[in-house]
This record gives C-alpha cells, sequence and structure tokens, in this order.
C-alpha cells in the first residue's frame, strides 16, 4: 500500500501537532506534502517541515520580510535536522493555505481555527482531495455552499463528537436512525447558574477540565458556543434536521457521542479524552490505524455520569439552533460575532455573560433587521464573507455601547 499524501492546515496548532504525532508514529502509511500556519511562530513551523521534507511551506504572513524569515528560519531548521540544500516551495499571504489546499493530496486536514478556513475548505474539495475536517467554521458558515461542492463521503469529521457519530453510524441504515446525541463536557462552569456566572474571568475560563486547547475553542467551550456550532455542524454533516440532534452533558468525556436508532438501541462511541484517534480516522479514513491511543481500562471502576443541558446559564446552544434554522448567512454571523466577543472578553472589555448577549443581539439584527440572509440555496463566498465583516462590526460596535465597570 503506497502512503497517503497529505496536506496539513495549522500545522502549529494544537490539531496540528497531534496529527503530526500521527504521522510520526506511522511513517509506511503517510507522506506529507504541504505544511500551512499562520506564521506566528516560524521556528517550528520550520523544524517541521525539516523533519518531514515537506515540499511546499505556506503561511498567511504577507508582511515585506515574511518570506525571508521563513526562508532564513527553514535554512536553521535543515542544519539542525542535518539536511543538505532543503529548501521547500515556499507560499506567503492570506490565499497561501488555500493554494496548497488546493494541490491535490489524497487528504487535506484543514485545522485551522476560524472562518478564515472556508476558501482552504473550497479549495481542497475542489481539487478531489479528501477532506479530514476540523475547521469546522468553514462548514458552519459555509453552509451548503460547502456540501454542495463535496462529493459523497469526501468530508471525514475530525472532531471527536462528529467523528463519534460517523462511526456509530456505520451500525445501520440512515432510515434507521432516530436521532443523533452530541455529548458535552460542560467546560469549567459546569453546574453554575447564569447569576454565578457573571463575574468570572478569563483566565477561569481557560480551565478546561479535560481538553487543551487554544484561546478561543476553550472559551467557546466555557460558553458552550462551541457545542452550539457543532449542533449545527451535525445538521450538515448527516443531513439530519435540528429536531432529530440533541446535547447531553458528560463530564468525564469518555463517551463522545451517541447515535440512537429506530428499534430503541443506542450506540456510543468510548474512548479516553485524546484527539488523537478522531485525528488518526480522519488521515486514514474509513480504515484504523494500530495503537493510536490507550483504550479504555475496563479492568478499573468507573462511573459515567449524563445530564440535562441547563438552556439558562448557558443558552449558546439553542441560539445556534435557531441560527442554523434560519440558515443563509446567519450562521456566518453567529461565528463571527462571538469571535469579535471572546477576543473582547480577553481584553477584559466584556463580561463572559456578555459574549452571547451580544452574539444574540448581532444575529437578531441580521435576522430581522436590514441585513437581509441569502437563502442557503444560493449563497456564495462573497456573501459569507461579507456578513462576517458586518457581523465583526456589529459586535464591535455593541460591545463599545456596554457599560464598563
Amino acid at each position: 500500500m503506497s502512503p497517503r499524501s497529505l496536506t496539513l492546515l495549522g500545522s502549529t496548532g494544537s490539531i496540528g501537532t497531534q496529527a503530526i504525532d500521527v504521522v510520526r508514529a506511522h511513517p509506511d502509511r503517510f507522506r506529507m506534502q504541504a505544511l500551512a500556519a499562520g506564521g506566528g511562530d516560524l521556528r517550528s513551523l520550520a523544524r517541521q517541515a525539516a523533519e518531514l521534507r515537506v515540499d511546499q511551506v505556506a503561511i498567511a504572513r504577507d508582511d515585506t520580510g515574511a518570506r525571508s524569515e521563513l526562508a532564513d528560519a527553514l535554512d536553521e531548521a535543515a542544519r539542525a535536522a542535518g539536511l543538505r540544500a532543503y529548501r521547500p516551495e515556499i507560499h506567503t499571504g492570506p490565499d497561501a493555505a488555500e493554494r496548497v489546499a488546493g494541490q491535490g493530496a489524497d487528504v487535506v486536514l484543514n485545522g485551522i481555527t476560524g472562518s478564515i478556513g472556508l476558501r482552504p475548505t473550497l479549495a481542497a474539495l475542489a481539487a478531489g482531495s479528501t477532506l479530514a475536517l476540523a475547521n469546522k467554521e468553514s462548514l458552519i458558515v459555509g453552509g451548503t455552499l460547502v456540501t454542495r461542492a463535496a462529493r459523497p463521503g469526501q468530508i471525514v469529521p475530525v472532531d471527536s463528537e462528529h467523528s463519534a457519530i460517523a462511526q456509530a453510524l456505520r451500525a445501520g441504515a440512515r432510515g434507521e436512525v432516530r436521532r443523533l446525541v452530541l455529548t458535552a463536557s460542560g467546560g469549567p462552569f459546569r453546574g453554575r447558574s447564569r447569576a454565578e456566572l457573571a463575574d468570572v474571568t478569563p483566565q477561569e475560563a481557560l480551565a478546561h477540565p479535560t481538553w487543551d486547547m487554544g484561546q478561543v475553542v476553550t472559551t467557546n467551550s466555557a460558553t458552550l458556543v462551541n457545542k452550539g456550532l457543532e449542533v449545527i455542524e451535525a445538521h450538515l454533516l448527516f443531513d439530519v434536521p435540528f429536531d432529530a440532534i440533541e446535547v447531553v452533558v458528560h463530564p468525564q468525556s469518555i463517551v463522545h457521542s451517541m447515535v440512537e436508532f429506530v428499534d430503541g438501541s443506542t450506540l456510543a462511541q468510548a474512548s479516553p479524552p485524546t484527539m488523537h484517534i478522531p485525528i488518526a480516522l480522519g488521515l486514514s479514513w474509513p480504515e484504523r490505524l494500530a495503537d493510536v491511543a490507550p483504550a479504555c481500562d475496563w479492568t478499573r471502576a468507573s462511573t459515567w455520569d449524563f445530564l440535562p443541558l441547563d438552556d439558562e446559564a448557558f443558552p449558546a446552544v439553542r441560539l445556534a439552533e435557531q441560527v442554523g434554522r434560519a440558515g443563509g448567512t446567519a450562521p456566518a454571523v453567529y461565528n463571527a460575532a462571538n469571535e469579535v466577543c471572546v477576543a473582547a472578553f480577553h481584553e477584559h472589555r466584556l463580561p463572559f455573560l456578555g459574549i452571547v448577549d451580544v452574539v444574540a443581539e448581532v444575529v437578531d439584527e441580521h435576522v430581522g433587521g436590514n441585513s437581509a440572509s441569502p437563502s442557503g440555496v444560493d449563497l456564495t463566498v462573497e456573501e459569507v464573507l461579507a456578513a462576517d465583516g458586518w457581523a465583526r462590526e456589529a459586535a464591535a460596535r455593541s460591545i463599545d455601547r456596554r457599560p464598563r465597570d
């Protein structure tokens, strides 16, 4: 079996570094063709490129020194690795990831954070690559723009919840599925009332009890915006109506999601909380790689809890369902407004509860106000990006209008 060629977008982030762990452990199965990153950590990117001997390296930076700085970092990494004359092709600028995503690798793993992953997602699909999708935002904001571009089975989910559902769905026919059950850890504030969330700090929001993620995703987990995005993602990936998608809080993060069938059976995918398993499946789908991570230890006593979601304290999930039903550019507005609000929260310009409150305000203005939301059928990239930009400006205005303590 010849190795699969891979392109990795977001290589220096959490998903990217864990994907490289998988590739490093299975060198006979994969050949890394290209790496892309934002460009904030050129030394790490260069070390990855030299270790994997990739053909192309891309960064989103477009300042005058970007290319030369990356070239210097690559030269330094090549010398440290004992490589002679190693000089991969360099791409810089906002469209750099899109360019390498469209080069036709067997698999493109999109691990970029945020809606900037949309164009690379579309480029990978257009090139015929299998898209291992960790960048949920590109699917959510793109909606039918992305699903129409994909052939059946071309998108393989990498989020642990959607990977779990994809695995469980292999046990039954489409018509046998009653509902999807997405599990949520509940984040660091599980069990708190809305009043008890008024004064939480950015440091507290980043203290996730289970997962080690970046600032945006960890904060989204604390507000449960991340789970709201995943509800929309499940609807789009599996073509299941919102009424047939449920969220349940599972603090242990061992059961990653479940599928309930019409006969009353429920299949759950369980494994210790590690992203290595869904990442490995995304790269090797539909096959499994051996010994990716330790399995559950069934010789030790354990208890798993499942709790209902508190919609009053954490309204982000129900808001996401409303946004998903509205369709069009509404999901792009939800996502973009949230990114602005998360940044403002960490800059101490917005309280924790203000994150979802502002997002709801911006969504209401977009859906019911003077900013029309095109239908999903007619959606274009330009309309999505325009809605994204409008939402960022509207969120910033709303934040500026709010009283400061």
